[in-house]
């Protein structure tokens, strides 16, 4: 594969969060022109406000589409299509879509990239590795208590730096156009074995509890997330974590040409930031 060095800049929709950062570090050490699109960015991006739509697509070729807050809640799919459509009208070649796997509502967006009349690629990735160690779940792991409705279910936690790595291969490198990477890790952990494998890296008492549906929910509540988003969320979590993704799959080494990393490296470096100290 060769990397297209004549292109234009490259837009990175949710440039400040797990993924998105990680793909805006990457092409800016390579010295390629980059825009983080949020809602800090100059210009500003807003999903929710599509007259910041057109700013930022100004001379942009390539986009790494992400969605907040999931692409499985309701006017995902609208947005993402009318975007497409946008930055295809205004001379955007190639976009790459960061879905998930297992979310029936997510393939509705892909569909609207593969008809944006663009170059796609779609990533279809597993739960992030770093959900443990970048605000999602920092403060359960902190707190020593994770839980999460997932019952005894195994998950192939996929880490951020692996999709971003992904991402920013098929922004840059032709032979990625028209493909759908599933991406997950290189083995399946139950969240008893996340936590135990944090526990282990960290050195403080970290375990995992399964609780209900409706716990979860109303622990989110409780955090303050709005009722409608905690109920959506709580929905979302139920279904992905059901059992229908606890099974590998080869995306990142289709890829990338190389295995995923492991949950145990994920942890041992997260701990050596110190983020899981007191």
């Amino acid at each position: 594969m060769t990397e297209n060095t004549h292109q234009r800049t490259t837009l990175i929709l949710g440039g400040t969060g797990k993924t998105g950062r990680r793909v805006v570090e990457r092409l800016t050490a390579r010295g390629l022109p980059v825009r983080a699109g949020s809602r800090s960015g100059e210009p500003p991006f807003d999903w929710e406000d599509q007259t910041m739509w057109a700013p930022v697509l100004r001379d942009v070729e390539s986009v790494y589409v992400t969605y907040y807050p999931d692409l499985a809640f309701p006017g995902a799919a609208d947005a993402v299509g009318a975007f497409a459509e946008l930055a295809v009208a205004n001379g955007v070649r190639r976009l790459v879509l960061l879905s998930g796997r297992g979310e029936e509502e997510a393939q509705v967006s892909e569909e609207a990239v593969r008809k944006s009349g663009a170059e796609w690629t779609i990533l279809r990735a597993s739960w992030f590795s770093q959900n443990f160690s970048e605000y999602y779940l920092l403060e359960p792991v902190l707190s020593g208590v994770i839980a999460l409705p997932a019952g005894n279910m195994a998950e192939p936690f996929v880490d951020a730096d692996d999709i971003a790595d992904v991402a920013v291969a098929a922004l840059t490198e032709d032979g990625h156009a028209g493909r759908l990477y599933e991406l997950s890790g290189p083995r399946l952990l139950t969240f008893a074995d996340a936590a135990e494998e944090i526990a282990k890296a960290s050195g403080r008492e970290v375990r995992y509890v399964p609780v209900s549906a409706e716990d979860y929910e109303n622990t989110l509540v409780e955090y303050g997330v709005p009722a409608e988003e905690a109920t959506l969320l709580t929905a979302l979590f139920t279904k992905v974590l059901d059992g229908r993704n606890a099974h590998l799959t080869d995306g990142v080494r289709r890829a990338l040409g190389r295995e995923p990393r492991d949950f145990t490296d994920y942890a041992r470096d997260a701990a050596a930031t110190g983020v899981w100290s007191d």
